[in-house]
């Protein structure tokens, strides 16, 4: 069962073609670095995925890079983020297109984020989109000075995603002279006259570039056929964005098809110390938290800890927990030693299966799925084999790599410390040593050298860990 969007309620997954799964999902505008709250939305579509793929389907997913045609805006009016970029950066779009699209490739390997079947770059499609925009212009658009716009009025219940005709939304679009009605958007945006943009075409609306709103439409149905069966992304797109998608595709169909079957959108990521929006200069990066010394991964289940559908609150007290969630699995998974049994047949683990499947079942809900996970890692009734089958199975879902990460991986170090771990350790076992020997002065000795360099020992840790980088450690100096 999975909630849908559209109609505002969970609906069995029932796929267009027998046996596989076709999903797109609304990726990045590479402008700029992706921040957090971003990659929320990503690690919630590979979720998905992998959940599709755990239960059979075989999976066609996509996902798109927008490198033209977003405004700075939902407007239909302003400049196209690439090209400001470009010129804030002074290089050319297509470099700063390239450069952000590596990043994020490199954000989405170290969430551990499965390759698609398919990255469509918006600028490889701009042929078809005109050829779309064709089959649609005279039935459903009008030509003005700024460009080709389509008449919402056009199609029936536009904004039903949203739930609203009108409404907050389109105080986010700015008005332009001759639009016909406050909700039609541009399909096609003429170049001004007397101007020339790094990425431009010839079209039979003069040259220009396309909206964004037509590129996922397009490369969706390129990709994935119409109608297809689900279409992610973040939920501050259920407002604009896929309403404005919809449109262009019933428009296109020349019928009440919505063009996916089921629309599912993340919730958003709060910050409460406000750095969450790129145009803030400073804001929260994957990088960020990894040159804090938090392994990637923390982020990927501090995302599974919640309910895609439920507003998630970044802090650093709450990634430090996610953090040492996901190393007590690391170590309970290590216990359980390199070999997998073939089967899974001790009654206790095969429920746990069950209510893990359940749990997935009942519209991701990863949240109760990693209490599952959980149970069968610390499980006493079965061998070590059984639970290390049915833990890695479990994992294919929930993609943690309990069973890849090098337990130093998951030490807190931020990257500019100049620590030597091996003497860190040393120094450990010499204080273990004095305590042993009720030494405590020199145990304490040894406590206060380590706490100097910003290394704080953990008396009594459950996991074993003994120490952990500070964040606010000096830097440059050693143990």
């Amino acid at each position: 069962m999975l909630f849908n969007s559209l109609t505002r309620r969970t609906e069995a997954f029932a796929p267009v073609h027998s046996g596989e799964a076709r999903v797109y999902t609304c990726g990045p505008t590479v402008y700029a670095y992706q921040h957090i709250g971003n990659m929320r939305a990503y690690v919630f579509a590979d979720t998905l995925g992998r959940v599709l793929s755990w239960k059979g389907f075989a999976l066609r997913h996509v996902i798109n890079i927008t490198d033209v045609g977003h405004l700075t805006s939902d407007a239909d009016a302003g400049d196209d983020k690439m090209e400001k970029a470009a010129q804030r950066a002074g290089q050319s779009a297509w470099d700063i297109a390239r450069h952000y699209t590596e990043a994020y490739w490199a954000d989405i390997a170290r969430l551990n984020i499965r390759q698609p079947f398919k990255w469509t770059i918006a600028t490889d499609y701009v042929p078809a989109m005109i050829a779309f925009a064709e089959t649609i212009a005279d039935r459903h658009c009008y030509l003005l000075d700024s460009g080709l716009y389509f008449d919402t009025s056009t199609v029936p219940e536009y904004g039903r995603l949203a739930r609203a005709e009108t409404g907050a939304g389109e105080g986010r679009i700015d008005s332009v002279e001759g639009k016909r009605h406050p909700s039609d958007f541009a399909i096609w945006r003429r170049t001004p006259p007397g101007e020339t943009r790094q990425m431009e075409w010839d079209s039979p609306w003069g040259r220009g570039a396309p909206g964004w709103h037509l590129e996922c439409s397009v490369m969706s149905e390129a990709e994935l056929g119409l109608p297809f069966d689900i279409h992610t992304g973040g939920i501050d797109h259920r407002e604009i964005h896929h309403p404005n998608e919809i449109a262009q595709n019933q428009a296109r169909c020349a019928s009440h098809d919505s063009g996916a079957r089921i629309w599912m959108h993340n919730n958003f990521l709060i910050d409460r110390g406000g750095k969450m929006s790129k145009s803030s200069g400073e804001f929260l990066r994957l990088q960020l938290l990894v040159d804090r010394g938090f392994h990637p991964l923390a982020y990927r289940l501090m995302c599974l800890q919640a309910h895609y559908r439920s507003e998630l609150e970044f802090s650093w007290p709450s990634l430090a927990a996610a953090l040492t969630r996901l190393k007590r699995m690391v170590m309970a998974a290590a216990r359980l030693g390199d070999t997998m049994a073939a089967e899974i047949k001790t009654p206790a683990l095969v429920a746990a299966m069950a209510a893990f499947d359940a749990a997935l079942s009942d519209d991701l809900n990863t949240p109760l799925a990693l209490t599952q996970l959980e149970a069968v890692l610390t499980m006493k009734q079965a061998a070590p084999a059984e639970r290390r089958a049915a833990a890695a199975r479990m994992d294919e879902a929930l993609g943690l790599q309990l069973f890849a990460i090098d337990r130093a991986a998951l030490r807190v170090r931020p990257a500019d410390a100049a620590i030597d771990e091996a003497r860190i350790d040393a120094m450990m076992a010499a204080r273990q040593a004095a305590r042993a020997a009720k030494d405590f002065a020199e145990s304490d000795r040894i406590r206060d050298t380590l706490n100097q360099a910003g290394v704080e020992v953990m008396d009594g840790d459950p996991l074993g860990w003994d120490w952990i980088l500070s964040a606010d450690a000096p830097r440059g100096e050693s143990a």
